[in-house]
């Protein structure tokens, strides 16, 4: 009987890290089984990218929704963990830091199902975010670590992890950007939005600048003086949405609001703009390949390799609009070489090591 790979997603960044990996091992033969946990409750934000990257039709969709991380993860826990009893996996894959790659990955070592990762071993060093601790109990339950930057490898040995579990594979999300480079049409993106030839592409959502009304009202002064000096377009994260527009987020004339967009005209978005604004980790990775300069509103990165090999700069709220300025008046950044093995075939080597852990 042919084995059967379960790929678990719940947020946007599984769907496009997971649409490489699914077409390797589709192209290889392999019996596939895809989970939607509903993590992302927006259809916006879920069905679209099925679409748009070619995915298969979950073959379940848990429906799960938001919820606090206690709730939601054990929600998820549950609701996988009957999942895998009735479809019998022979391998569990997980994307990411999210909480259902979490869940997924406890219910499956709860029931001695191998468990491989895609995105081992990044670290923020950061306890105090949830993806963190996500991201360190995931690689100690994980049969197979799948490493996307090398600095990651050094972080899973320093953690005990076996070296015979990791493998370094390359980036399945740039798999996808380069696919699909000639659909991000940054014109048309900019006709249907009404922006100017020059903008800044602005996302927020993480806990620590959303969740306190304090801080998020400070980054959105902030976001009003960038505004000053050139036009902001911003796709609002859904759980963003209520504290930003208490906030005023939408008061200034040049601030573009737009609910969340598809892939395909996200990814055009940020290909057209001058900079991006940001706390989002893939979309420090999207702009390192697009050579579009990032301004990260975080005091740290899990992925490092951003800042040092691509365009991507960690600043607080005080340097934002002099970061702004300086962007504007350096133009665009130079040309360096990728990050290793960030070549568009990631998903060729992780489906080729997750045939050889099933052999």
């Amino acid at each position: 009987m042919a084995s059967l790979v379960l790929h678990v997603m719940g947020a946007r960044p599984n769907f496009i890290k997971a649409a490489p990996v699914v077409a390797a091992l589709r192209r290889r033969g392999c019996e596939q089984r895809v989970v939607h946990t509903g993590q992302h409750y927006d259809e916006r934000m879920s069905a679209i990218f099925f679409r748009e990257l070619d995915l298969p039709a979950p073959d379940v969709d848990l429906g799960v929704g938001s919820g606090t991380h206690g709730h939601q993860t054990g929600a998820l826990l549950a609701a996988l963990e009957d999942e895998f009893v009735a479809s019998a996996p022979d391998l569990v894959v997980v994307y990411g830091d999210v909480n259902s790659t979490l869940a997924a990955s406890l219910a499956a070592a709860k029931l001695c199902v191998p468990v491989a990762h895609v995105e081992a071993g990044l670290r923020s060093f950061d306890m105090s975010m949830p993806e963190e601790v996500n991201r360190r109990v995931v690689d100690q339950l994980a049969d197979v670590c799948l490493v996307t930057s090398p600095e990651a490898i050094g972080h899973l040995a320093n953690e005990g992890v076996p070296v015979d579990r990791v493998h370094f594979v390359g980036n399945p999300m740039i798999d996808t950007l380069l696919a699909h480079l000639d659909r991000f049409d940054s014109a048309a993106v900019r006709e249907k939005h009404g922006l100017p030839e020059r903008y800044v592409t602005a996302t927020l959502h993480r806990p620590a600048n959303v969740d306190d009304p304090e801080t998020a009202g400070v980054l959105v002064a902030r976001l009003h003086e960038v505004a000053d000096l050139v036009d902001v377009a911003m796709p609002v994260h859904p759980r963003s949405r209520p504290a930003l527009t208490a906030a005023g987020l939408g008061a200034h004339p040049r601030i573009h609001l737009m609910d969340p967009l598809g892939y395909v005209e996200f990814v055009g978005l940020v290909r057209g703009a001058v900079a991006a604004v940001t706390d989002s980790g893939g979309v420090q990775e999207e702009t390192t390949i697009l050579r579009v300069p990032c301004l990260t509103l975080r005091p740290n990165t899990e992925r490092p390799i951003t800042i040092t090999q691509g365009t991507n700069r960690l600043v607080t709220a005080g340097e934002l609009v002099p970061s702004v300025r300086k962007l504007l008046d350096d133009g665009p950044p130079p040309e360096r070489a990728a990050p290793p093995l960030w070549d568009g075939r990631a998903g060729e080597r992780i489906a080729d090591v997750l045939l050889r852990s099933l052999a």
